[in-house]
């Protein structure tokens, strides 16, 4: 066999592959309870659960795609012949489903896969009493490339990029070419060279005048999430080809249009989740399963997309509708042309879900998260010294336990370590008081320029109506009447999506204080950011208890009595996101990464201006970054160097089905062309 041959018989081999991974996934959703198909069981040789956010991924897919095939069937409900061809059907089991619900009057299913999948398909259905008895009695017998032939549904085995065997096997199968018909493509036509999935929107437009087009694929490949999925798929030997030449929504709209197609609508499936479910539904799924995976969740919504196009009058009514667009994804960035520069610092260190505080000058003190292959956390000291940055591994004597999305909040006094959990549904509970205690012989705190210290800490025991127990809150110092407090807010916990209430904490006698507070408090959220200004703090953004990303900014203001609360209104507002660090320089707020909804780009910098109440975009710089820097789970320090800089520390997110990614180590951001 020539060497060509055998590679893209090599490829076909692994493009058919993803459908074994595809039903698994479907039926782990379905076994959880996502969505109701019995019949996934009968295709699957060896039942394996997936993780929460793989079974919420599939589920939206399959949620995507049965809605617009129930359109579909609604608009043709009155048509005496009405056609759904699947392309790639792999091991699908809308047929079945479809039959049980009693919603292929007068349809009949046509399904496409090379013969290898559709032979073994056909095997399984065959051998199946369940399967088999959903198929009417006396059909004629599967001839040719038909594997399976009844009355309304029909099995074919062949290369969907051979336009004209396709066309033959069809027309003998018994399509009408001039009937109502859904094309099905649920990632099937990105795995074929561009030029060939072209040919097939084409040649649909041209022989099926009367027809709906569904498809469903990944979107978005040169962000850091896009560059991770297209290595994934690479290492399967599966490139996405459509990728490079329409790259997005507007760009696979056009695709559509250019190629034969009356109407199109492409939306992302955070539109789609967001805008087209109801509320009712969304919170169903969200209640199946503990789930604290947002970032990922997000953005990996963002990467899929869901399109219908249309040709003729009947099929316009099928088309997707356009989603309410939620607020999140309603404001676009105004990017300013100024980019800043990051760069790495050669020290090796990785993290999701840490906390850090400055404990020091040129000590920074790293507390908690997870890292690679989930090893427990490891309290780390960044230390700088004349040689630049380095890092220590220290031994606190107390343990500080399995802690994410916790906080570390310097006080005058010492550091208070609050909240996380080590898992969704185990908070950790109390505080810890940390402190760096100089005066002994050298501990594990030793720089090249000469600073010694130990780590010492100590469990905290408060009185005063304490907080429940959080993650993903913030805790931030203020001053009240000459004496510093915690100022704890929002988060969430294992039995609410957000939090909206605020606690005080004295520091000198351990107490929860009582403190007035007036004007409207920011809604429940988590995820947002919280930084010291004017005695008081400033707040901006998070996640909602709807899930959706808040651009809000209030600040929290010492009165004579107590605190008063002022929402700050900006122009232009900056997008919303979450799951970002911010710090106040003087009357600015520096708001780093993060996660929106919208997706063109990511976050960089926004700066928040406090007293103008103006707001303005910067990207990030990253080419000299040798890897996908995701700032998400992140954590970060302004730098005692004389020029602005902040120092960004771990970071990364488990990309959907496509693996952990780790920050693999610092980096640091310069901000004078912001601040300037």
């Amino acid at each position: 066999m020539p060497t060509s041959n055998r590679k893209k018989q090599g490829k076909d081999t692994a493009v058919q592959g993803t459908n074994d991974s595809s039903v698994v996934s479907k039926l782990s959703a379905a076994a959880r309870g996502y969505f109701q198909d019995v019949f996934l069981q009968h295709f699957v040789c060896k039942v394996a659960r997936r993780a929460p956010l793989i079974n919420r991924g599939y589920y939206v897919r399959w949620r995507a795609v049965d809605h617009c095939v129930r359109r579909f069937l609604h608009v043709t409900k009155n048509c005496p012949r009405r056609q759904i061809l699947s392309l790639g059907a792999g091991f699908d089991s809308a047929y079945f489903r479809l039959h049980a619900d009693e919603a292929l009057d007068g349809a009949v299913v046509f399904e496409l896969d090379f013969p290898d999948v559709t032979r073994r398909k056909a095997a399984l259905i065959n051998s199946n009493i369940t399967l088999r008895g959903m198929l009417e009695p006396h059909s004629p017998p599967a001839t040719g490339p038909v594997y399976v032939s009844s009355g309304r549904y029909r099995l074919l085995g062949v290369d969907v990029r051979e336009e004209s065997q396709v066309e033959e096997a069809l027309g003998a199968a018994g399509l009408d070419w001039a009937a109502p018909t859904l094309i099905l493509s649920e990632v099937v036509l990105t795995y074929m060279e561009t030029q060939r999935s072209d040919a097939v929107i084409s040649w649909a437009a041209k022989l099926l005048p009367q027809s709906l087009f569904v498809m469903y694929e990944q979107m978005h490949p040169q962000d850091p999430f896009g560059r991770i999925m297209q290595d994934h798929f690479r290492k399967l030997n599966s490139t996405l080809h459509a990728l490079r030449q329409y790259p997005d929504a507007a760009a696979q709209r056009r695709r559509f249009l250019e190629k034969g197609w009356e109407q199109c609508v492409c939306l992302d499936v955070n539109d789609f989740y967001l805008g087209l479910l109801p509320e009712d539904e969304r919170c169903r799924v969200e209640s199946l399963e503990p789930f604290d995976e947002y970032e990922e969740w997000h953005q990996k919504c963002s990467h899929y997309f869901i399109l219908t196009a249309s040709q003729g009058s009947l099929m316009a009514q099928a088309i997707l509708t356009h989603a309410p667009v939620p607020p999140a994804a309603s404001i676009c960035p105004s990017w300013s042309p100024t980019a800043l520069s990051v760069q790495t610092i050669p020290v090796p260190m990785e993290g999701l879900g840490m906390a850090s505080t400055s404990v020091s000058p040129g000590q920074v003190l790293l507390t908690g998260g997870s890292s690679r292959g989930g090893r427990g956390p490891v309290t780390r000291i960044l230390l700088r010294g004349q040689e630049g940055w380095r890092s220590v591994s220290v031994e606190p004597p107390v343990d500080l336990g399995v802690r994410l999305y916790h906080t570390a909040t310097s006080l005058p006094g010492g550091l208070v370590v609050y909240g996380g959990r080590s898992s969704p549904l185990s908070p950790t509970r109390g505080l810890l008081r940390v402190t760096l205690d100089t005066r002994g012989p050298p501990g594990p705190l030793h720089s090249e320029d000469g600073d010694t210290g130990t780590l010492c800490v100590e469990q905290m025991v408060c009185t005063g109506d304490a907080p429940a127990p959080r993650w993903r809150h913030t805790a931030a110092s203020v001053s009240h009447k000459g004496k510093s407090f915690l100022f704890v807010f929002g988060g969430k916990n294992e039995s609410e999506a957000a939090l909206g209430d605020a606690y005080f904490l004295c520091l000198d006698q351990q107490h929860w204080t009582e403190i007035p507070l007036e004007g409207a408090a920011p809604e429940a959220r988590h995820s947002h950011s919280a930084c010291w200004y004017r005695g008081g703090v400033v707040v901006f953004g998070g996640l909602d208890r709807r899930g959706v990303p808040l651009g809000d900014t209030a600040v929290l203001r010492p009165t004579d009595g107590g605190f008063s609360w002022e929402r700050i209104e900006l122009q232009p507002p900056p997008v919303p996101r979450y799951s970002h660090s911010a710090h106040v320089i003087g009357e600015k707020l520096v708001v780093v990464g993060g996660v929106w909804l919208h997706s063109d780009g990511v976050p960089g910098v926004v700066i928040i201006h406090l007293t103008t109440r103006s707001s303005v975009e910067l990207s990030l710089d990253t080419t000299s970054v040798p890897w996908p820097l995701m700032l998400h789970s992140f954590c970060s320090e302004l730098t005692d160097s004389e020029e602005p800089e902040l120092l960004l520390m771990g970071g990364g997110g488990n990309c959907f089905s496509f693996g952990t990614h780790f920050n693999l180590q610092p980096v640091t951001v310069d901000l004078r062309p912001a601040l300037g």
